[in-house]
């Protein structure tokens, strides 16, 4: 399997090439050159087994021949066997076909540790068997540094450097990250949001003198290691109820479209996904286009969900690239538009064509309090402000009650306390593992807004052996 830029200018890779590279040197984001697509048959196989021999036989279309299926099948064992619960991404019924997955059973209590404990893993043995070594940057809104820091803190052959907006993440969220003790993690607060710290990565990675002497790698949602492998959890639930044989529709809470767009790579590779909910906050610009056509930026609002405070949503020019058949250049000038003038609109047939398998729905702060305590009320399940908004837009968007339907609980409640507490009278308790949090001291980076301010502070503090393709 090779991987093609959505911007058509980029150098065709292998897997292994494109998860070191992260983003394409022409800017844009990898994805495969042809999508994997399983039978019927082929799935119906997939049924009762366990979580990592899933994911082994899901992502195998897309790893190829880049990795030994030996040794990927080892890392994925690996990458899940600290998970808390085991059947790793469990199931939770809260109402007549109405569904939680529950993806914070891992280490950091966030569903990017699906992703990133086995990307740090595969990072670590392309490395050793190309002798190499690269400085991996990335912005997060919340749970996805700390998933990162986690999967990659200590592992030989790589440093990591976390951009996070100063003041608009959870305390929780921020000490998971800042509170690791590893030599080759280093965070960083940015003067800024969270579309900010993205920009600042992206500029890192558009500037290609940095780009190789620091030997950049990115863990964002924007490396495709990280959508291949969230989409095996879409498989995992889909065939708990009942897939092939009958459709499974999917909410997400979403910001950055890379937990709802490995939904819809699911949906390519044959998994009958009936529907694909994206839940939002008050920063709904993906709730807006599928209203009316039009992609455009407005201010970052704060919010009680901060890891969905973006407006740039990075993975929306993947859904892109095949609503335009797949033309990197249509998409390269929507790219340039949306820099130059803010937005950009689509005509009504590829609008059509999004709407239909993508429904949106969005909530404010006072509905996601109110949501909170009416499914806590009503199941005496406590959920964080994300997984709210998933639910009440799963109820919002439903279209056929007898089409089971799925929120994805993307975090535990625990790392959003005082918004739980608020709106259902329960204040969450972290787990026993994470019970000294507030007690251990952060180490952290405070910079402005300033590309050479972060620059030079990575330069002066990564350790750098580059990589070689071979």
């Amino acid at each position: 399997m090779n991987y093609v830029s959505t911007r058509g200018e980029a150098p065709v890779l292998a897997f292994d090439d494109a998860l070191l590279a992260g983003l394409a040197r022409d800017g844009g984001l990898y994805v495969p050159e042809r999508w994997p697509r399983f039978t019927e048959d082929e799935i119906a196989g997939l049924a009762g087994l366990g979580y990592a021999e899933l994911a082994t036989r899901v992502m195998a279309p897309f790893v190829g021949d880049a990795i030994a299926r030996d040794d990927f099948a080892r890392i994925a064992g690996d990458a899940y066997a600290g998970f808390a619960h085991p059947d790793v991404a469990p199931l939770r019924q809260i109402g007549e076909n109405e569904w939680l997955l529950e993806l914070f059973h891992g280490p950091t209590l966030a569903f990017k540790d699906f992703a990133l404990q086995l990307v740090g893993r595969l990072f670590d043995h392309v490395l050793d068997r190309r002798g190499g070594r690269v400085t991996i940057v990335g912005a997060t809104s919340g749970d996805t540094g700390s998933a990162a820091i986690e999967g990659c803190r200590d592992r030989a052959n790589l440093d990591i450097f976390v951009l996070h907006p100063k003041g608009r993440i959870s305390e929780v969220q921020r000490r998971q990250m800042t509170t690791v003790r590893s030599g080759n993690v280093h965070n960083i607060a940015i003067d800024g949001t969270f579309d900010d710290c993205q920009a600042l990565v992206k500029a890192m990675f558009a500037d290609a003198r940095f780009r190789d002497e620091m030997a950049l790698a990115a863990f964002n949602s924007i490396n495709w290691a990280r959508v291949a492998a969230q989409t095996v959890y879409y498989f995992a639930a889909a065939l708990a109820l009942g897939a092939p044989g009958r459709a499974v529709a999917f909410s997400v809470p979403t910001g950055n479209f890379g937990d709802v767009y490995a939904g819809y790579a699911a949906h390519r590779m044959g998994l009958p996904v009936s529907r694909l909910v994206i839940a939002t906050n008050r920063n709904d610009i993906l709730a807006r286009f599928l209203a009316n056509g039009r992609y455009e930026l407005a201010e970052v609002v704060a919010t009680l969900s901060p890891s969905m405070d973006i407006q740039v949503a990075s993975n929306f020019e993947r859904l892109l690239f095949e609503l335009y058949d797949r033309d990197g250049a249509s998409v390269r000038r929507l790219m340039e538009r949306l820099r130059a003038k803010g937005g950009f609109a689509i005509d009504a047939e590829r609008l059509a064509a999004a709407r239909a398998l993508f429904a949106a729905h969005r909530l404010d702060d006072a509905e996601t309090q109110a949501e909170i305590a009416r499914i806590h009320r009503d199941s005496g399940v406590v959920v964080d402000p994300h997984t709210a908004i998933g639910v009440a837009a799963a109820r919002a968007c439903r279209d056929d009650p007898r089409t089971p339907t799925v929120a994805l609980a993307t975090a535990h409640p625990a790392k959003f306390p005082q918004a739980v507490e608020r709106a259902a009278g329960v204040r969450p308790e972290l787990p026993e593992r994470l019970a000294d949090l507030f007690e251990r001291p952060e180490h952290c980076e405070d910079l402005p807004n300033d590309l050479d301010a972060v620059q030079t502070f990575i330069r002066e503090h990564a350790i750098i052996r580059g990589y070689s393709k071979g």
